[in-house]
């Protein structure tokens, strides 16, 4: 088995496992993340879908999978898909870093899937990513595409917190926090997203071209 491969498999299996454990413990009635309340089963499965980080590792999941499968898989809608779970899942670990963590009081099996969601999977996606790649698969109609999938997971959670009155994340809570701090919030997030779609656009061309000057050595 290649490194690439072997790579790719290792991430997926990790992703996996940590999606399923936390769908266990979501169908059983564990909390999560600041969670307190336990609602019936189909609003609690409801709920763990509507967290960008479930989002984000069911991304880098499917585009783990399919790596593993072919390491140098390539077409449209896989570059979206990579682009997308490459950079959501950064976010989701430098979020949940900075912004989840100190307000988490989480333990047993519990504590051992928000660290595989939150800091196990970033580490392996992001660094498998520059290891591995592949290269050569970031450009404009991948970045557009990717942009979306955030876009309209905070209009969605926006508009759906309004109705509902459940936000998954503190941050996005404009009843509890209020529409001037919620928006400066989601802002930064956004901007965020476009630093790292930049900085990952910029990064696979240099990366590409180091390659490419070790091949001609």
């Amino acid at each position: 088995m290649s490194l690439a491969r072997c790579v790719h498999v290792v991430t997926a299996v990790v992703a996996l496992s940590a999606l399923t454990l936390q769908l266990v413990l979501s169908a059983s009635g564990a909390a999560v993340l600041l969670a307190t309340e336990v609602p019936p089963l189909g609003t609690r499965l409801w709920r763990l879908i509507s967290y960008f980080t479930i989002q984000s590792n069911v991304l880098v999941a499917v585009s783990a999978v399919m790596l593993g499968l072919d390491p140098q898989r390539d077409g449209r809608v896989f570059r979206i898909v990579r682009l997308a779970g490459v950079v959501g899942i950064t976010v989701t670990g430098l979020v949940h870093f900075f912004l989840l963590r100190p307000l988490l009081d989480l333990s047993g099996w519990s504590f051992v899937a928000d660290t595989m969601l939150h800091v196990v999977v970033p580490v392996l996606c992001v660094a498998g990513w520059l290891l591995v790649g592949p290269r050569s698969r970031v450009d404009v109609l991948a970045v557009v595409g990717a942009t979306v999938w955030p876009v309209l997971w905070l209009a969605a959670t926006l508009i759906v917190g309004g109705i509902t009155d459940w936000f998954p994340y503190p941050f996005v809570n404009f009843r509890a926090e209020g529409w001037p701090a919620v928006a400066i919030t989601c802002l930064g997030v956004l901007l965020l997203f476009s630093v790292l779609f930049v900085a990952v656009w910029f990064a696979d061309r240099w990366l590409r071209g180091v390659r490419d000057r070790r091949v001609q050595a």
